[in-house]
């Protein structure tokens, strides 16, 4: 009754709704079921993938284990020196002479140079050079010495045994030079290896409010062994030393420096000798072709007062002057005058002009023709053309500017 009495649209609709009804039921089931049926074959999918994947991150991993060796820890720098050998060979030819041309192996020096820790630093350098008279090879410590690192107000102290810090060139070792034989002014008052001795340095870096650069030195040392102008005393009577340098920046291209330099001690004779020195170096290299022109212009000179008996001084003088001037990247010629007397004779005079060809083939080789002219009031004129061929393997330090 209920059905009859309903509206003819609703009653004519029933079988269709109930039919739509039906049919969205089953869609639902079915997509409920494809829902559920997809979420399990995707985590079935996933699990094997993520299991996929863990075997290929082991096996790369293994492989990575076995392409890599292991690494050492890291540890602290090594102590190890660095260190050198450098080779100095030689010919020459000398007129007159009963034996014209001779050679020889002139040295072989060993550097060994390192810190020792923040505070200090050392500097060892051993010759093996032969015997002037057996021709016998010896070893000798040319120079052995510790270098405080840290001291305050600009101080700097050295000691042991070392070259000391008169003039210009003293502090240089022989093959660091422009030319192959030592000045006669060195020669004739410190001898051929220079003024070397034991003792202490103390250098102050001068707080100069000007702008340009000074450095004073003062030094005690025991004496030297083997000097025509001082010598070792057994008494309470040391060699005494001081010197001054003053550096200045002329343009960006040139740099001046003026050396003065003082030195007292006991004589040969038993005495006291002092040696006063002046050194004057300009340097010119252009910042464009600094690789390939400069130029050094370099004098030094020094007076000598020594007493040889007690009633009579005697005052000397020698001198040097030299100018260097790079024609390539590798060449340069250097021209050098030398004007001496002797520490105990002022009556003796020596003159010398040298001209030196070197070829720097890098800064591990080096070769040098020297040709020097020398006439004295004491002997007759020689002639003298000189060789040298310098090699370093290991490392090599700059040198000092």
């Amino acid at each position: 009754m209920s059905n009859f009495f309903a509206p003819p649209s609703r009653r004519h609709m029933a079988p269709a709704v109930f039919v739509i009804r039906k049919i969205a039921l089953g869609f639902g089931f079915y997509f409920v079921c494809a829902t559920a049926m997809a979420q399990q074959d995707s985590t079935k999918s996933m699990s094997v993938d993520s299991l996929l994947i863990q075997q290929l991150q082991q096996q790369m991993a293994a492989t990575s284990q076995q392409a890599t060796p292991a690494v050492a820890p890291r540890t602290a720098p090594s102590t190890n020196p660095n260190m050198s050998v450098i080779g100095d060979l030689r010919a020459a030819y000398f007129s007159p002479a009963q034996r014209h041309l001779q050679t020889e192996f002139h040295e072989a020096e060993f550097v060994f140079q390192s810190v020792v820790d923040p505070y200090a630093r050392a500097d060892f350098f051993l010759t093996l050079a032969p015997d002037p008279e057996t021709g016998e090879f010896a070893i000798e410590l040319e120079e052995g010495y510790l270098t405080t690192q840290s001291l305050p107000a600009g101080l700097q102290l050295k000691a042991g045994k070392f070259r000391s810090t008169f003039g210009k060139i003293n502090t240089l070792h022989p093959h660091a030079l422009p030319y192959i034989d030592t000045p006669n002014v060195y020669a004739n008052y410190f001898g051929d290896e220079g003024l070397n001795d034991t003792g202490l340095s103390l250098s102050w870096l001068v707080p100069n409010p000007l702008d340009f650069y000074q450095e004073l030195t003062v030094e005690v040392t025991h004496g030297p062994a083997e000097n025509a102008s001082f010598a070792a005393s057994e008494f309470d009577r040391y060699l005494y030393l001081a010197h001054l340098k003053n550096f200045l920046d002329l343009t960006p291209n040139a740099t001046l420096e003026l050396g003065l330099s003082g030195s007292v001690g006991p004589s040969p004779a038993g005495f006291n000798t002092f040696i006063g020195g002046l050194d004057l170096t300009y340097k010119w290299k252009p910042l464009r072709l600094n690789t390939y022109r400069s130029l050094v212009l370099q004098a030094e000179a020094l007076w000598s007062r020594t007493k040889i008996a007690a009633p009579e001084k005697i005052t000397s003088f020698g001198m040097y002057s030299l100018a260097t001037y790079q024609l390539q990247k590798r060449l340069f010629l250097t021209g050098r005058f030398d004007y001496s007397n002797l520490p105990f004779d002022a009556s003796f005079v020596e003159r010398a002009f040298s001209g030196t060809l070197g070829w720097l083939a890098t800064e591990f080789q080096k070769a040098e023709i020297e040709f020097k002219l020398t006439s004295c009031n004491g002997y007759d004129r020689t002639t003298q053309v000189l060789l040298r061929s310098v090699f370093v393997i290991g490392a090599h330090g700059a040198h000092a500017y």
